[in-house]
């Protein structure tokens, strides 16, 4: 690591360190106001207002998004690099049971996911950059984007892109908290780390009947049943294992009688797959396996399966970058190897545009108990947001320092 680059490292420190109490206390303000998809108002607005205190500039992407560019300043510096770092704004609907004096004051609402933490550091590597920038130290623009609704599809990644939000941008970074791994320790991995989230609708139809004569009609619930116990099966078959196929129903309604065979009924349910190119065919064999189970029983079908999240992919350079920060904020045997994950995150539609990396950052306070994400009691070490945003500050001064990473294939 060169001399010039450790001192940039090194001023990233001193600015976190003095900033430190302010992102705590923001980050509270957030979890105690939780905004659920697209009614991110009150949480956009205090990232706008942080953001203008100092002394940048940030732009509304729609009612509820926030994107703000700090400027290349270094002598040295490209005019045509942009790097992006990512924050997802929203809150689950779940109610909120952790007894936190900051907790959830939205009934119904809460940042279960821990986006209030995600949203905290982006906005505290946002202040060391823009400290940068300010001193004429900066190589490379670099864009924050504070993204609403990411828990719910489509989703407000895909408005974003449609928006141009990655306009010029060279390559992007998150994090996501992981309640999993202790505080002070990072999850990486190249290739892909999330999974692709689709949910699915099965509709049945036919005209019913007395459950006394089922030959009459179209038996809507046994032809459920059917989907349910082996669409699964013919998945297996014929998407390529490796792939890691999953079809999970979570929902299933017909009828309301003992004695009538209803007119229609529904299956809700997700398909999650680990491989881009499997996820890009196994709708299809979703939607014919179902049509030919059914096929037996006179019911019309329909599917609709939309394609949620992809896999969220991570580029080896982008990890490479985003590791060396991470070794410089929780040292060498604080990053390690991570699993790859059947959950879904529509930070992989970014890099389905453009080379980046997501990591997993520890958030578990040391000898608590192993818990999990969208859990009503999560509870979040809070010495991670000062973590998160030193890495995510670190993660855009090494790679503006580095060759930018080869653009993503056209899909």
């Amino acid at each position: 690591m060169s001399a010039d680059l450790s001192d940039l490292l090194q001023r990233i420190d001193q600015v976190m360190e003095d900033r430190a109490a302010d992102l705590i206390a923001f980050r509270r303000d957030v979890h105690a106001h939780p905004e659920v998809a697209w009614t991110e108002v009150r949480t956009s607005a205090s990232v706008m207002q942080q953001l203008l205190h100092a002394g940048l500039e940030p732009r509304r992407v729609g009612l509820t998004g926030v994107v703000c560019d700090i400027p290349a300043t270094a002598p040295s510096a490209s005019p045509h690099r942009r790097i992006a770092l990512r924050a997802d704004l929203d809150a689950l609907p779940i109610e909120e049971e952790t007894g936190l004096p900051y907790s959830s004051t939205n009934p119904g609402a809460s940042h279960s996911c821990g986006h209030d933490v995600h949203t905290s550091a982006v906005l505290g590597a946002g202040f060391a950059l823009a400290e940068l920038s300010k001193a004429g130290l900066l190589e490379a623009e670099v864009r924050l984007v504070f993204q609403p609704a990411e828990e719910v599809q489509p989703g407000g990644a895909e408005v974003f892109l449609e928006s141009g939000v990655l306009e010029g941008v060279e390559q992007i970074y998150a994090l996501h908290c992981d309640p999993k791994i202790e505080v002070g320790t990072v999850g990486s991995r190249i290739g892909s780390i999330t999974s692709a989230s689709d949910p699915v609708k099965v509709t049945l139809r036919s005209h019913g009947g007395h459950t006394s004569r089922p030959h009459m009609t179209g038996d809507v619930v046994y032809a459920l049943g059917q989907i349910i116990a082996g669409a699964s099966g013919v998945l297996g078959r014929l998407v390529d294992p490796r792939a890691g196929v999953n079809l999970t129903w979570g929902a299933v309604h017909a009828g309301n009688a003992t004695n009538a065979i209803p007119t229609s009924g529904t299956l809700l349910g997700t398909l999650r797959v680990m491989d881009v190119a499997e996820w890009e065919r196994a709708g299809e064999i979703l939607d014919r396996a179902i049509k030919q189970i059914v096929a037996p029983y006179g019911v019309q079908v329909e599917v609709e399966h939309t394609l949620g999240v992809p896999p969220t992919v991570n580029e080896a350079s982008c990890v490479a970058h985003i590791e060396a920060a991470s070794h410089a904020v929780v040292g060498e045997a604080g990053v390690h190897l991570t699993e790859q994950s059947l959950g879904g995150e529509d930070f992989g539609w970014y890099l389905h545009r453009v080379p980046g990396a997501m990591i997993r950052l520890g958030t578990r306070g040391p000898g608590l108990p192993m818990t999990d994400l969208h859990r009503a009691d999560l509870v979040i070490d809070e010495r991670a947001i000062g973590l998160g945003a030193r890495i995510l500050a670190k993660t855009a001064v090494i790679a503006a320092a580095s060759p930018a990473p080869a653009p993503v294939p056209p899909r």
